[in-house]
């Protein structure tokens, strides 16, 4: 998981830039960079991502371990994109054609996704997640996606641990997974028992909520208050994206 609440533990001076600057500028960011198709501004996007990282001294370990997770699955776009997309033949073998534009695509995206992940990493993981909702709610997002945020990462360990909970079940009683009709009516058994089980705790938690006088509004005590080292930030951050943007789309540094 992108968010990890270790993350928000640190005391460094990333840590302590209000959440709403960070959250603005990491949307920023991932916005500017996902339509970039320039390899200077996505150089540039990686060294600032980099950067923040260090700056925010996150454990190394837990954060290859993430990009670890992200690249597997953009391995498996490796195997696939650079043969369907049209372009110039580069190699054909067996009626596959790898296309010189099939391969730079997948080598931009492979660059986009590896700095916006490292910079939602540097800026909204190392929040609590509570403290991301508060800051959402304080930039007017729908009061919905927030609450449907954080019941989210609420209630996705506790169905984990039903899920855990059916699966030692069937085990105890013998099943072994194979690839036959058994297996995959076993395993549909068990995510329908999840879904009824989850839909049961939505309403316990809803009925306990409006025993609690809920009226469809979190009220928190906490108050954001903007300082000049979140201006400072924030005009250095800007000041970067404009000098992506700049890159990308005039080529003003490399002509």
């Amino acid at each position: 998981m992108i968010i990890n609440e270790s993350f928000s533990e640190g005391r460094t001076f990333i840590h302590k830039i209000d959440p709403r600057i960070r959250l603005i500028t990491a949307f920023l960011f991932s916005v500017i960079i996902s339509v970039s198709g320039s390899f200077h501004s996505l150089v540039l996007a990686l060294a600032i991502a980099l950067c923040l990282l260090v700056l925010a001294r996150l454990p190394l370990k837990r954060v290859l371990l993430r990009l670890f997770f992200v690249n597997i699955f953009i391995f498996i776009l490796w195997l696939f994109l650079p043969f369907s997309i049209k372009g110039e033949v580069i190699y054909e073998a067996g009626g596959l054609e790898l296309t010189k534009q099939g391969i730079l695509f997948c080598f931009f995206l492979t660059l986009k996704s590896n700095a916006i992940i490292m910079i939602l990493m540097s800026l909204a993981a190392t929040m609590p997640v509570f403290t991301m909702g508060h800051a959402m709610n304080s930039l007017k997002v729908p009061s919905k996606i927030v609450y449907l945020f954080i019941f989210t990462y609420r209630y996705i360990h506790t169905i984990n641990r039903e899920f855990i909970k059916l699966k030692d079940a069937i085990e105890i009683r013998g099943f072994i997974p194979g690839t036959n009709m058994h297996t995959y009516r076993t395993y549909a058994y068990l995510v329908g028992m999840l879904i009824v089980k989850s839909h049961d705790r939505a309403e316990r938690v809803h009925a306990a909520m409006l025993c609690r006088g809920f009226h469809g509004k979190f009220f928190d005590l906490t108050e954001f208050s903007i300082e000049k080292k979140d201006l400072i930030f924030l005009v250095l951050f800007g000041l970067y994206l404009l000098a992506v943007i700049l890159v990308q789309w005039q080529n003003l540094l490399f002509t």
